[in-house]
């Protein structure tokens, strides 16, 4: 062709971003290696810049975009007419998890525990949340199922070692001939969801230390786990059992999978409902306290969830000003529009103070075993981060989208996984009334976690008068508002609000705080993004997002 021909023309390529890749996603983070170090878990730097260089590697990108393209398929039967009950994962699906499980990011606190472990871990599950959630889901439940198997050595004798591997095993096969192994969880059924009083599936003891169980679950993610927890009924009322998916002869353990569910987001992870057809397991806790124990697994849980969530915000948003610092218009970077930088400056505060909010939380697990006021802010602390966090994500991603415009709503940018994803995180361990309302019960329960909250509040006093008035507003409001079941999301918002305002003022840089306090606790906060004052340092803070600077 020639520079004349009209076609040469129109193939000409001009003003479009090039991908965010192949970079390292931990040390282009502009909050996460500080909170990390903050919090004791500096050690794991250099084990968190290898997950950042792999996350971020176009390898990976590709691998998470063929898992989510290519989603798993149900299996009931073989081809000669036997009940199989497997799952069927594209290829990528199980090289992203051996690379996770390789990293530790579902045990590296329990393998290493010591000071910073729990922070180290969840800063693992921060940054491969951001790439491809799916993966996530196991992970995070081996996570917060270890230290429940841990409680009954029996069955941390038949599991520990696998469960803790590093070594992904992707067989479904029997457990004893794996060198790693994935927990999940089966708790909700048809007619009860987050009521789990409501549990219909019974189970009858075998005579010889297990039981049989019977029923339905509704939601059972990862049905092709190795083992997994779950809810029955016996005489002395709900019960958690420990059910390995398949027996020692190879069989499945009466598992029937009922069918996959066509999730509109977090695709590439398998969830089903199944029946149980006399599923031989082990009961684990004390009988009929079975909802005790489940809860004590939820904490984990919802505190990994809030991390997830914040991964995923930084995505979003670093996609976002990456767009802008490429894309131009009206004869300017995008980036460099007054309103465009606005609207990033806020975007980039509320990612940091989540992310300092889950991150602290985690420190919390890690010195509960030594005060018993960071106990208590875990406990408390978990349902506050979980319910603010999550809630938040929906509103970063769509307002990132906004910023990529068109290129980012169609399948072949990775915004519209983010976006598909952003909601799930406040409704799985319990939508947000669920979560508000348990964050009731522990006040109740626990009337000095409201002190240990007080403390941690406290401790940012004196650094702004505008964070002092509103503490002092809070401090009057909350013995109202914690008995107030209609208040219980108000009063959720307002700690969350102060305990991330706290922790910016006592952590990130001046400009970040100020910016935060400014617009979400002297009033008129609407909630939506691009409404800083003036006083606001719009154009430092967009360009403090920008994970690639020019």
């Amino acid at each position: 062709m020639t520079a004349a021909d009209p076609a040469a023309a129109t193939d000409e390529v001009l003003n479009q971003v090039p991908p965010l890749a192949d970079y390292d996603a931990f040390a282009c983070d502009p909050v996460l290696p500080a909170a990390v170090a903050a919090f004791g878990a500096g050690w794991a730097s250099e084990r968190l810049h290898e997950a950042g260089r792999v996350v971020a590697s176009t390898h990976v990108q590709e691998l998470a975009r063929l898992a989510n393209r290519f989603t798993p398929e149900l299996r009931t039967h073989d081809r000669f007419g036997n009940r199989i009950d497997e799952i069927a994962f594209h290829p990528a699906w199980h090289e992203l998890m051996g690379l996770a499980i390789g990293q530790e990011t579902h045990a590296l606190a329990w393998n290493r525990p010591g000071p910073g472990a729990q922070v180290a871990r969840a800063a693992l599950q921060y940054l491969w949340y951001g790439t491809e959630s799916g993966i996530c889901c196991p992970i995070s439940m081996t996570y917060a199922a270890i230290p429940i198997l841990k409680s009954d050595p029996a069955r941390w004798a038949d599991w520990g070692g696998l469960i803790s591997s590093n070594r992904y095993d992707p067989r479904q096969i029997a457990a004893g001939a794996k060198t790693g192994a994935t927990v999940g969880t089966a708790m909700t059924e048809k007619q009860g969801g987050s009521d789990l009083r409501q549990t219909q599936t019974v189970a009858h003891a075998n005579g010889d230390g297990t039981w049989s169980l019977t029923g339905h679950k509704w939601f059972f993610s990862v049905p092709h786990s190795d083992v997994f927890l779950t809810l029955a009924r016996t005489a002395e009322g709900i019960s958690c059992f420990v059910v390995p998916g398949w027996l020692p002869d190879g069989s499945r353990n009466g598992v029937a999978i009922q069918r996959l569910k066509d999730k509109c987001g977090n695709r590439s992870n398998a969830s089903s409902e199944v029946e149980f057809r006399g599923a031989i397991g082990h009961m684990i806790g004390e009988p009929g306290r079975g909802l005790r124990t489940g809860l004590a697994m939820n904490q984990g849980s919802r505190l990994d969830i809030a991390a997830a969530s914040a991964g995923l915000m930084r995505q979003a948003v670093a996609q976002a000003a990456h767009h802008a610092q490429h894309r131009r218009a009206f004869q300017k970077a995008l980036i460099d529009q007054p309103i465009m930088q606005n609207v990033l400056a806020d975007l980039t505060i509320e990612a940091e103070a989540a992310t300092w909010l889950a991150l602290r939380l985690f420190a919390a697990l890690d010195r509960q075993g030594e005060s018993e006021s960071e106990r208590l802010l875990a406990r408390i602390g978990a349902p506050i981060a979980k319910y603010w966090v999550a809630k938040r994500a929906p509103a970063v991603v769509v307002e990132a989208l906004e910023c990529i415009g068109g290129n980012g709503f169609i399948e072949e940018h990775p915004m519209a996984r983010l976006y598909r994803e952003a909601p799930l995180n406040s409704i799985w361990e319990g939508s947000g009334n669920v979560i508000c309302l348990d964050l009731l019960r522990s006040l109740a329960r626990e009337p000095d976690s409201l002190d240990a909250l007080r403390d941690e509040l406290r401790a940012a006093s004196g650094a702004d008068r505008r964070y002092d008035a509103r503490l002092a507003a809070l401090d009057a409001e909350l013995g109202d508002l914690s008995r107030n079941e209609g208040q219980a999301r108000r009063l959720v918002e307002q700690l969350a609000l102060m305990l991330q305002a706290s922790l910016l003022l006592r952590h990130a840089p001046a400009n970040v705080a100020d910016a935060f306090i400014a617009s979400r606790l002297e009033g008129g906060w609407s909630g939506h993004f691009g409404a800083l004052p003036a006083s606001a340092d719009a154009a430092a803070l967009a360009r403090r997002a920008v994970p690639l600077p020019s």
